[in-house]
């Protein structure tokens, strides 16, 4: 079968279509780098008025008459490309707006995509109408835009996903959802919006390659390594300042037992390897559930703090602790649970050990694979 992914977000595509070639498919991805962490693709759809005279004249051009030559150039390179992502049996879409165009140009990409192929999907597995919507209306205890509600964000408001509630993009989703087969979701936070849609097909977990993750067994012979890694643009979208607050709990009470790592927005292929020597890792705190860099170090078998809510302990069947640290929006409960562990480092190498065999049980990307293949062929 031959299967064209749209859109690349964290490297989920990457991993699904190594699985889907596993499986003997004809897999292609067409998508832009996802900014500075640079992934793989096989038809990039490259940024051509980012910097210098070009940005600002392409803002001038877009504050005066609405035109948008960023999103013009991007849809011009999709036409370009039409005789290499044409006739494909499935075609998936990471996102309703997987390039960062305008609504109308998204929804013109969407609809030559779409018309060159066969059956089309969608994934659910970032910011979108409906998850957006959810969160604005606090149908979440919380979510990713519990810091911007709160103000604490001033600066990169574009993280939140907000223009999802804009009416161009309301209509962009209408759009998108009666033309698609159907909407998979790819863990809890975006499975809890959708559960009641009609065109739900469910949820799938993310793919990980675990062939190009080496495990290694935590061993604490001396001080425990904290990896923090921050990406700037989603500082308190992620909880980065409050994981900085625990931190610094846990500095000046434990100065001697730990070291602590900070890196700031890395390539993918910097990243991956720059937590190698880590103990734990401080992933995000407005989730439910793994996000993709959470799963990836879990399979390095590292401690993760991130998304590990009641539903995901409840869908998983997972004890508390065991597999990965939920990390609370408060600094003072997850410098608790480092605590925890410093003064308990047989529970780090227990943990990393759980973590390594539950992504291996329910992230595995041939396995992943193949429940895309069933659910596209049930509902094609």
């Amino acid at each position: 079968m031959k299967i064209l992914l749209v859109g690349e977000y964290s490297r989920l595509h990457n991993s699904l279509k190594e699985g889907l070639e596993q499986l003997s498919h004809e897999v292609k991805i067409v998508a832009n780098a996802d900014g500075f962490k640079n992934y793989d693709v096989d038809y990039l759809i490259t940024k051509k008025y980012r910097s210098g005279f070009l940005k600002h004249f392409k803002n001038l051009l877009y504050k005066v008459s609405g035109v948008d030559l960023e999103s013009l150039h991007s849809k011009k390179q999709i036409i370009n490309f039409k005789s290499k992502i044409s006739n494909f049996d499935i075609v998936q879409f990471i996102n309703e707006a997987p390039f960062g165009c305008t609504a109308t140009i998204e929804k013109d990409i969407f609809e030559m995509i779409s018309n060159w192929n066969k059956d089309t999907f969608l994934l659910s597995c970032g910011t979108d109408h409906i998850s957006i919507k959810h969160a604005f209306e606090g149908e979440f205890r919380y979510s990713i835009l519990t810091p911007y509600l709160e103000g604490k964000d001033k600066t990169f408001l574009s993280a939140y996903g907000l223009k999802y509630l804009q009416k161009d993009f309301e209509a962009l989703h209408h759009y998108v959802f009666k033309t698609i087969k159907g909407v998979i979701a790819s863990d809890i936070d975006y499975q809890m919006p959708l559960l009641d849609h009609p065109k739900y097909l469910g949820l799938i977990p993310n793919p990980i390659n675990t062939t190009k993750l080496e495990f290694e067994e935590l061993k604490v012979n001396g001080k425990i390594i904290i990896f923090h890694g921050i990406n700037s643009t989603n500082y308190y979208k992620k909880g980065n300042d409050i994981f900085e607050q625990a931190l610094d709990i846990i500095r000046l009470k434990f100065e001697d037992k730990v070291e602590i790592l900070t890196i700031r927005s890395l390539p993918y292929k910097d990243y991956i390897t720059s937590y190698n020597r880590a103990h734990i890792l401080l992933d995000q705190v407005y989730a439910y559930d793994q996000g993709y860099n959470a799963l990836e170090a879990m399979a390095k078998g590292k401690v993760v703090f991130t998304g590990a809510e009641k539903e995901w302990l409840d869908y998983y069947n997972v004890k508390e602790d065991t597999v990965a640290i939920n990390a609370l929006p408060d600094a003072s409960t997850i410098a608790k649970k480092l605590e925890w562990l410093i003064l308990n480092p047989d529970k780090v190498t227990e943990i990393s050990r759980n973590a390594k065999d539950f992504i291996d049980t329910h992230h595995n990307y041939i396995k992943s694979a193949k429940k895309y293949l069933e659910t596209w062929k049930v509902n094609a």
